[in-house]
């Protein structure tokens, strides 16, 4: 009997990141044949190096290297043009899958075809354990303030290369590359769905300083890229801002909450009050 080929295809780019990246494909468990692409973004560490040539030989999956760092929006371009399958679910190399979530996301999303991209929530581990809410509907609005939606959601392939893949043209940063294919999304009118409430697509690992952390230090300037690089989702502000399911106290606040203001390092533990009172943690 012909094996059928995959629907789904995981793309993990990888830059230094050990043992770790052995643990987030061998995480990728599902009941049907998954296509798994590895970028290595020009690792430097030998450990890591190691862990990469095994990870090709012993789980057999496609491994494709850069010359030189580009990042890991590039390393996830990359890894969308090395694959075949229709779905694409980038996941980062020090992140998890979850067992048979993929095949799930795959069903709903086929289900409707006027959908390009299906998220869900999201469990963090590591140095904290919670489940982290994200909004059910891809809504512009909060997409121009803050980015509330994870990369690590089941993407069409044609979705991805109307807007670029990974990388849309225009927003040339170094950081803010999630938030940069979710405003494409956003500009172009694209259609979302949501997994369902307390549904996590994915394990997010929370280790020491992730880049978004480190990202926050430039946040002015990146977001004034971040601005100029989709001038007609902020054009329509008025519009989204309208159409937005959020509350009419969230929709003033918004603006001065979030966009462009300078961010704090006492944000990060105020956060973490938060998460303990069950705020950002439940269904909005």
């Amino acid at each position: 009997m012909e094996t059928p080929s995959p629907r789904v295809a995981v793309i993990v780019p990888c830059f230094n990141d050990g043992p770790l990246v052995r643990e987030a494909v061998e995480s990728v468990q599902e009941d049907e044949p998954v296509e798994i692409v590895v970028v290595d973004d020009c690792s430097t560490d030998e450990a890591t190096l190691a862990e990469l040539r095994r990870v090709e030989h012993e789980l057999g999956v496609t491994l494709v290297r850069h010359e030189s760092n580009r990042g890991v929006a590039h390393a996830r371009t990359t890894g969308l043009q090395r694959s075949r399958a229709p779905l694409v679910f980038p996941l980062d190399a020090d992140d998890l899958a979850i067992s048979g979530r993929l095949a799930a996301l795959a069903d709903r999303l086929e289900a409707d075809e006027r959908a390009g991209v299906v998220f869900g929530d999201y469990q963090e581990f590591g140095e904290s354990d919670v489940l982290r809410a994200v909004p059910v509907l891809l809504d512009p609005y909060r997409i121009a303030y803050t980015n509330e939606y994870p990369i690590s959601a089941l993407f069409r392939r044609s979705l991805l290369d109307r807007i670029g893949g990974f990388c849309p043209a225009g927003y040339t940063g170094d950081s803010y590359e999630d938030w940069n294919v979710w405003m494409s999304l956003a500009e172009h009118g694209e259609k979302g769905l949501h997994a369902g409430p307390g549904v996590a697509t994915y394990r997010r690992r929370l280790h020491g300083e992730r880049k978004l952390q480190r990202a926050r230090r430039e946040h002015v300037e990146l977001y004034r890229q971040l601005r100029g690089a989709h001038p007609r989702l902020f054009s329509s502000l008025g519009v989204h801002r309208r159409e937005s399911d959020l509350p009419a106290i969230r929709k003033l606040l918004y603006p001065a909450v979030y966009g462009g203001r300078r961010r704090f390092g006492f944000e990060v533990r105020v956060k973490k009050i938060l998460d303990r009172l069950g705020v950002w943690t439940l269904r909005r």
